[in-house]
């Protein structure tokens, strides 16, 4: 580029004579008079441009549907973003044709997925939730922004916080699991760290909060499927983390597939309307997600000129990629289906988001000349990758490892860089910059045998799905044969198995959660052979590992770790670090026990093990494998002295808890805070996480770990659809996870104060 974009920014706003200069910081009343003066100035076509949104790119397109003629439609004034454009110059010159070419020049949003980083990739969203570490996480969302905005990125379609609570649902890798409470804290976290202090930063780029609302409940785990949930549960377990993104400032929130009851999201006025601007305040914008619009044709709800008006009265201000409007403007004015006063309401949101963004005071306000030095998140990303680990099993605390150990390296996911990366990193990573776990273990000893075992999967149509090649993997018995051979040679064999990149995310619904049967067979051949087999799991969701867990020495979940998650496994396994992860989705027994998640109701029969007309199974115990918050380290903490009671004067349970670390090693522990409402009008779970508290501990170091937890917090939703704080007894629980926990009773009344009585 011949021309600094510093003085073609110049030049642009002494060419835009018609228009007052605006700055991205100044205040509402200068925004409303800008865009005021700016809205009379457009034709309805030039406002139905700035409400739709185009693909650019069909190599990273996520339905079925590619934009056409797209610099034309700039050019003419009518489109108003563009995602998925992938290089700078690219963005530079399609910025150009707006603000050059438009008879208006009104500059482009630029947005695009950057869902756990950008050019630096951090461990999927559903590992780094596992850190409970609300400071990294936001750390983490800053310097995604950070590379993301060097590159002329305005928007991501991120955070995602969606409530899961079914595992074969793919994109429960892209979640924070299944807590409304500790998911509300990451999309708070994930918020500030995406927009910053100012949007009109160059370093700060626009969330959207997605997908709103409910997108994960969809029945049977499959994606884009129907919803069907009662109000109260909506309000009480699935809307608090977007309602939390909302209240942190989030700037736009994308409307989710399915329907909310009986009404797709997409054209819920109710959802869109009455609860996110009329309930909580919104004022960003909304925006559809890929082709939504037009699929609401496939809901049976009209045809797309129909549909698209529906939507946007409803209250969605943004089409992606169905042109909806755009595409039958004519037809929908001259049927009544819109008036232009519908389209300037969406179309005056649209330029508001520009304009907070500084992108009428400079268009190329995020593209920078100079790329960011991203060595400078290499440490970030080891960081986060380390924190995410889980550590399941340790049996004989044969973890940590020996240096110079002799390791039988299994695996067909053990010497690659790429599939550690995970889903929704194809946009950014750059593999050959990863670190294998092969790589990363070889620094720690020189005894390193590594053998392929197994191919990833031999289920075809799985293959296909996932771009395995099944041909090129090998002979399945000669492979364990060879993997059999080099753990015998070997002091522990670990075996680095579970999904690839593919096989969670969008459009990745799985009903079999298991170990691959190919990889199941390798895993029993290596267990035969009598060496210790540490497990080691890829993936993007949980799984079922009762087998695994009942014969491997020990299991370590390191998810999809990213950039550096070849180093950071290496460092756990071999103590360089001790493992501090806690899971945020419960892990069942079998595929049979989902959904499953720690904050069940209590029911008329409560469940007594393998007893009849009782809650619970015939067959199978009624307890997950591993459960939320659930999460071993090198380190003994001891939890004593537990206390709570009732501050009636601040209207708060106060409740406190000794913790000791018994061994030998620093440790990272995560205190966890469970009430339970044990008598109210309505049936109640039987714990709901409150609270929670990192706390360091040297050897031998104790600490007092206090909460305080307002009586607001207590509450919930009745059937007439009021909130409540009733009086009465709870259960206050604290541990290292939502089973493992001392407990206390207390009586919150608003006229006293009582103590707690310690439970038996």
């Amino acid at each position: 580029m011949k021309m600094s974009l510093k003085r073609f920014s110049v030049l642009f706003a002494t060419a835009l004579c018609t228009l007052p200069v605006a700055a991205g910081t100044a205040s509402d009343e200068k925004m409303d008079e800008f865009i005021d003066d700016l809205m009379s100035k457009m034709t309805i076509e030039e406002k139905v441009g700035q409400i739709t949104l185009v693909t650019y790119d069909r190599s990273f397109m996520t339905g079925e549907t590619q934009s056409k003629g797209v610099a034309k439609k700039i050019t003419e004034g009518r489109i108003g973003g563009v995602f998925n454009v992938r290089t700078l110059e690219d963005k530079i010159n399609i910025q150009k044709l707006a603000v050059e070419q438009s008879r208006l020049g009104i500059p482009l949003m630029f947005g695009l997925d950057v869902i756990h980083g950008y050019r630096t990739i951090w461990p999927v969203p559903l590992a780094l939730s596992c850190s409970w570490d609300m400071d990294l996480i936001e750390r983490t969302a800053s310097a995604a922004a950070d590379e993301a905005t060097s590159e002329g990125i305005d928007w991501t379609f991120s955070p995602m916080v969606d409530i899961v609570r079914d595992p074969r649902w793919g994109r429960v890798a892209e979640s924070s699991g299944e807590d409304p409470y500790l998911g509300s804290r990451i999309a708070e976290a994930m918020v500030r760290g995406y927009q910053g202090e100012d949007l009109a930063s160059p370093q700060s780029m626009m969330a959207c909060v997605k997908h709103f609302a409910l997108y994960g409940a969809g029945e049977g785990g499959r994606d884009y499927d129907m919803v069907d949930m009662s109000p109260n549960r909506m309000y009480q377990d699935f809307l608090p983390p977007y309602k939390a993104a909302v209240d942190a400032g989030a700037g736009s929130v994308m409307s989710s597939f399915n329907d909310v009851n009986g009404v797709p999201a997409t054209a819920n006025k109710w959802l869109l309307t009455d609860v996110l601007r009329g309930e909580w305040g919104f004022d960003g914008f909304t925006v559809s997600d890929y082709t939504s619009v037009g699929e609401l044709t496939e809901h049976g709800l009209g045809t797309l000129a129909e549909v698209s008006a529906r939507a946007l009265k409803a209250g969605l201000d943004m089409d992606m990629v169905s042109e909806g409007i755009a595409g039958n403007l004519e037809y929908c004015l001259e049927k009544g289906l819109v008036s232009e006063a519908d389209i300037d309401i969406a179309c005056r949101r649209i330029l508001e988001a520009k304009y907070k963004l500084g992108l009428f005071e400079n268009p190329y306000l995020r593209l920078s000349e100079e790329p960011v030095d991203r060595e400078k998140y290499r440490a970030l990303a080891l960081e986060a990758a380390r924190k995410s680990i889980v550590l399941l099993k340790n049996g004989n605390d044969i973890l940590p490892l020996a240096k110079d150990t002799r390791v039988a390296l299994v695996g067909p996911l053990a010497d690659t860089r790429w599939e550690l990366m995970g889903t929704w990193a194809g946009a950014a990573a750059m593999a050959d910059e990863g670190v294998s776990i092969k790589s990363g273990i070889s620094r720690y000893t020189s005894s390193l045998v590594h053998t392929v075992g197994a191919p990833i999967t031999d289920n075809p149509g799985l293959a296909r799905m996932i771009g395995v090649n099944i041909e090129r993997s090998g002979d399945p018995d000669s492979l364990i044969a060879e993997a059999v051979s080099a753990a015998e040679k070997s002091d522990v064999v670990v075996a680095v198995l579970g999904e690839n990149a593919k096989m969670s995310g969008e459009s990745s619904s799985m009903t079999w959660i298991g170990l691959q049967p190919t990889q199941r067979r390798l895993l029993e051949a290596l267990v035969a052979t009598g060496k210790d087999v540490v497990l080691v799991l890829l993936n993007g969701r949980p799984m079922t590992l009762e087998w695994e867990n009942e014969h491997c020495a020990a299991i370590v979940d390191a998810w999809a770790p990213g950039l550096q998650g070849g180093n950071a496994v290496a460092d756990v396994l071999f103590g360089e670090y001790n493992p501090s992860g806690r899971l945020t989705m419960t892990f069942p027994r079998n595929v049979g026990q989902v959904p499953i998640y720690y904050s069940m109701k209590s029911t008329g029969r409560p469940h007594i093990p393998f007893r009849k007309y009782r809650t619970g199974y015939i067959d199978c115990p009624i307890e997950p494998l591993y459960p939320f918050g659930y999460g071993l380290s090198y380190s003994k903490v001891e939890y004593t002295g537990m206390t709570a009671e009732y501050d009636s004067d601040a209207s708060v349970i106060r409740a406190s808890v000794s913790v000791r670390n018994t061994s030998d090693r620093s440790v990272s522990e995560t205190v966890q805070c469970y009430v339970g409402d044990i008598v109210a009008s309505v049936t109640r779970p039987v714990k709901e996480l409150k609270g929670f508290r990192k706390v360091e501990l040297a050897p031998g170091e104790s600490e007092t770990v206090e909460f305080s937890i307002p009586a607001d917090d207590l509450g919930f939703w009745t059937p007439d659809m009021k909130y409540v704080v009733e009086s009465g007894e709870f259960n206050v629980e604290i541990g290292p996870d939502s089973q493992n926990t001392l407990s206390a009773k207390v009586f919150c009344d608003r006229s006293s104060v009582c103590p707690a009585k310690i439970l038996e």
